[in-house]
Formats: structure tokens, C-alpha cells, sequence
């Protein structure tokens, strides 16, 4: 073979290496390494998309409730159990009608496309506050449900609606642990 032609090719054959390698990093960058959830900016174009679409679409952001102490009492390694309890829990919930994501740390957010076909936020809120075995020991987990129907919004626009789910997560907060608004 003809060293010029096997030269004129290994440039080519790097940039579709490179190529493949950004483009699994970017994938990989849009899910969480440990829940496997989509990450803030996956889910947020998506979750734009079905909010779009679907005028029936619900968007719950869920945050855990002394996420912290479960860290510092219990170390990190049961913390990242809870979170993974907590992934599943809601991916479950969503069912074949929603997509679940980790926004960050202790915080999650689901948009459900059909709300009708899952089993409703208080299922959900159940579903969450069930304890988490790591180690041997049962760890107490709840967490803080806020939500926002599309049709509340004036326009459909997921930052309103990310932004109503917030107001009512934080109200339930503010009635205590446990609670769903």
C-alpha cells in the first residue's frame, strides 16, 4: 500500500477518534455519573420540548430534607445511597410518561407529560420519605414536593413553571417535614 495514501488518512482517522470522544463526554455530561439521572442541562431540553407539547405536563422539583445530616452523621457513601434511592424512587414514579433529573446535590426535578397515568404526588411524597437501608442501618429520609400543572401558567414556559414548583416546595417546607404543595 501506498505510504502516501496511509499518511494522507491518519489525520482523518484522528478526527473521527476525537470526534467519537467528545461526543461520548457530552453524553456522559448529561447524566449524572451517580444516579444515572439526566443533569440540569439535559433534562432542561427536554423537559422545555414536553412543556411545549404537552398541555396536561406537570413539573414537581422535590429536595431532600436534612440531606446533611445523613452526610456528616452517617458519612458519604450513605448519602450517595439515599440519593441513588431517591433517583430510582422518582424515575419509578415518572414512569414511561415523565423524565426525572438531579439538578444538583440534594435537589431533583421531573417533568410527567400525562399526570393522569402516574400514581400522584402523594404516592410520590410516600415513595420519597421511605428510609434507605446502607449498612445495616435504616436511614431516615423525607423530602420537600413542590409542583406546578401547566395549565396554572399563563404562558408554558419552564422557567415559570420550574419557578411555581419552588414557591410550592418551599411552602412545604415551611409547614414541616413531609409535606407536598
Amino acid at each position: 500500500m501506498d505510504t502516501h495514501v496511509i499518511a494522507a488518512g491518519l489525520p482523518a482517522l484522528g478526527w473521527a477518534l476525537h470526534g467519537g470522544m467528545l461526543l461520548r463526554r457530552l453524553a456522559t455530561a448529561r447524566r449524572d455519573p451517580l444516579t444515572g439521572l439526566h443533569t440540569r442541562a439535559g433534562w432542561t431540553t427536554r423537559a422545555e420540548h414536553l412543556i411545549a407539547k404537552h398541555p396536561g405536563a406537570l413539573v414537581v422539583l422535590v429536595d431532600l430534607d436534612d440531606f446533611k445530616a445523613v452526610n456528616d452523621t452517617h458519612g458519604h457513601a450513605a448519602g450517595d445511597t439515599v440519593l441513588t434511592a431517591t433517583a430510582h424512587r422518582l424515575t419509578t414514579w415518572c414512569g414511561r410518561h415523565g423524565i426525572a433529573a438531579r439538578l444538583g446535590g440534594d435537589e431533583f426535578a421531573a417533568i410527567v407529560t400525562d399526570p393522569g397515568r402516574t400514581p400522584g404526588l402523594h404516592a410520590l411524597r410516600t415513595a420519597l420519605d421511605q428510609s434507605v437501608t446502607h449498612n445495616g442501618h435504616a436511614l431516615p429520609v423525607s423530602a420537600s414536593v413542590g409542583h406546578c400543572h401547566r395549565e396554572e401558567l399563563p404562558v408554558p414556559a419552564l422557567t415559570d413553571a420550574l419557578s411555581a414548583a419552588d414557591s410550592s416546595m418551599y411552602a412545604a417546607k415551611g409547614h414541616g417535614r413531609r409535606h407536598t404543595r
